[in-house]
């Protein structure tokens, strides 16, 4: 395969944009955006305090609900069968829910925070006050990204009620995108089918992708499942042998069978030691695992009934998916055999790689450029400075990567990415935002947050600095603010601009062999009928007599000691 040919080079600051029809319109939804800043910034900050993992994203999804009745939208709840996704419609000139005519154009929110992670907005590793070390936290942040999005959205919609442009805007609140989990049940569902163009919008996250669209290498796609061991009939293993009386079977060991913690430990491990059968190792795939519940911990002398593992595989092809989980399928048979207990396994995300398309990433990144990039302030500087001197950094005039506040076009980008892959990868990395790009043109834009600046060559900052300043409004408000006029302008451009939006289409018919259903069009991949995975023991926050904490107390008791501040 020929390598790609690119020669752009970043652009330092946005180009004059060319005077259109859209322009008043584009501007009107800067206005918007401008003027609610501070309430763009103070959404954020309670998402990002939220801090919920997947699947019980419950006080997030409820505070986007809320919001965006009182914008003015329609709110599915529960959208897919997902109690914490949502589907919000708002129809220019009409009932929304119903299409008086225009495009449907789409976006989504994210507000999945990552378990482990919780980290208060200071300049020194601390958890949130009051929370459990143990808690979520916001990494990339999905908080900035759902608000820059919604900011995009409402933007758009103020623009199209202040002109009359005809067409519906959705927003769709996406839960448990760290499993990759909710778009291909609302793509299996149909939840996508109507849409004529949606964008997405990530924080970057790897310095080749800043204030950039992607153009061709997008990401590969994930699967993942949990496997069910029971150990249901534990006295007929081995019962021949038994030496106790049968009342009290279970006090004798050869009465008593492996049971289910050691059908986790035996998937775990064979799984393992057959990676280098499943695969070579090129082309950035990878196989990870989370121990869901392994046996109950109230008797030593009873065989676990219940354990849980899960499985997660990122693959740039279909084709390396199915060979990795036909050696994990086979071991999930052969080890439950070997434990007496059954097997069951449950589809978590079976996501398609991404489908590109040039017309839409051309426009979402000329709007980018009218949007220009962010551009943060002395006080973000000072945060990031202060982060500096607690890790004994000598503090920087500018603590911040440099090209941060560069634009990047999407051919450069495209020749940064495509360095870091082997020559025959046409994906990188995973997202299921891949799901939009089967359904509908989609653009995925990404939009650069503050990243420190290293003092030396291979100096690596602690991962508690980059989450410590998604929650400092100075250091992650410029992302949001460039997102929300970038998408804003966007939305509004494909609203208002029949070529540009018809020329988007025609390549994805093109791209799909006839759209929806067409020769060349993957249909989504998890089984028909699948159910939300809501329904396993997901971390989350409890509550009981003792209060409200973390599913895993951390009151001071046992484990290792925080480390003290410095």
């Amino acid at each position: 395969m020929a390598k790609r040919k690119t020669s752009a080079a970043p652009a330092k600051r946005a180009a004059a944009p060319a005077k259109t029809a859209a322009a008043p319109a584009k501007r009107a939804a800067f206005d918007w955006v401008e003027g609610n800043l501070a309430r763009l910034s103070r959404w954020n900050q309670i998402v990002w305090n939220h801090a919920e993992s997947a699947w019980r994203e419950y006080k997030s999804a409820r505070h986007y609900v809320e919001l965006l009745r009182r914008e003015g939208f329609e709110v599915e709840e529960g959208s897919a069968g997902m109690p914490t996704a949502f589907v919000a419609t708002w129809t220019s000139g009409g009932r929304a829910g119903r299409r008086e005519g225009g495009p449907v154009l789409a976006s989504y929110a994210e507000y999945d925070a990552i378990p482990g992670t919780s980290q208060k907005a200071a300049p020194y590793q601390a958890p949130r006050a009051g929370v459990s070390r143990w808690a979520p936290g916001h990494t990339d942040p999905h908080s900035a990204l759902g608000i820059g999005a919604l900011g995009g959205v409402l933007a758009a919609k103020a623009a199209m009620e202040r002109f009359a442009i005809p067409g519906t805007l959705k927003l769709f609140g996406e839960p448990a995108e760290k499993m990759c989990g909710s778009k291909n049940l609302h793509a299996l569902y149909g939840y996508y089918d109507d849409l004529d163009a949606a964008i997405s919008f990530h924080p970057t996250y790897i310095p080749e992708l800043n204030n950039t669209v992607v153009k061709d290498t997008h990401g590969g796609s994930y699967w993942s499942r949990v496997y069910t061991f029971e150990c249901t009939a534990a006295e007929s293993w081995n019962s021949a042998g038994a030496l106790a009386s049968p009342a009290h079977a279970h006090a004798t060991a050869t009465a008593r069978a492996p049971g289910a913690v050691d059908a986790v430990c035996l998937m775990h491990t064979t799984t393992k030691y057959f990676r280098e059968s499943m695969l070579p190792f090129t082309g950035s795939w990878c196989l990870n695992e989370a121990i869901l519940v392994a046996g109950q911990a109230t008797a030593d002398n009873l065989p676990a009934h219940i354990g849980q593992i899960q499985f997660a595989s990122r693959a740039a092809t279909l084709e390396m998916q199915e060979r990795i989980w036909n050696v994990i399928e086979r071991n999930a048979r052969e080890v439950a055999k070997l434990t007496h207990c059954r097997v069951q396994g449950t589809w978590i995300a079976k996501t398609r790689p991404g489908l590109p398309n040039h017309a839409m990433a051309d426009l979402v990144y000329r709007n980018l450029a009218l949007a220009g990039p962010p551009a943060v302030g002395e006080e973000a500087r000072a945060f990031g400075r202060e982060i500096q001197k607690t890790l004994g950094v000598k503090p920087m005039r500018d603590p911040f990567l440099a090209d941060l506040t560069e634009l990047c076009p999407p051919e450069e980008a495209e020749r940064r990415v495509r360095k870091l892959t082997p020559e025959w990868q046409t994906h990188y990395a995973v997202d299921d935002y891949v799901e939009y790009t089967w359904h509908c043109p989609t653009a995925r834009l990404y939009v650069s947050r503050p990243v420190m600046r290293p003092a030396r060559a291979g100096q690596r900052y602690p991962d508690w600095t980059f989450n410590a300043l998604g929650g400092v409004p100075a250091c992650i408000d410029p992302m949001i603010r460039t997102a929300a006029r970038a998408i804003g302008a966007s939305l509004v451009e494909l609203a208002l601009d029949a070529r540009a939006l018809g020329a988007a289409k025609a390549e994805f018919k093109r791209r799909t062999g006839g759209g929806i259903g067409g020769k060349t069009w993957l249909a989504p991949l998890l089984p028909k009928g699948t159910k939300a995975p809501i329904d396993f023991r997901w971390p989350e926050y409890v509550t009981t007599a003792r209060g409200e904490d973390w599913w895993i107390p951390d009151r001071g008791r046992g484990g290792i000691r925080p480390r003290a501040r410095t």
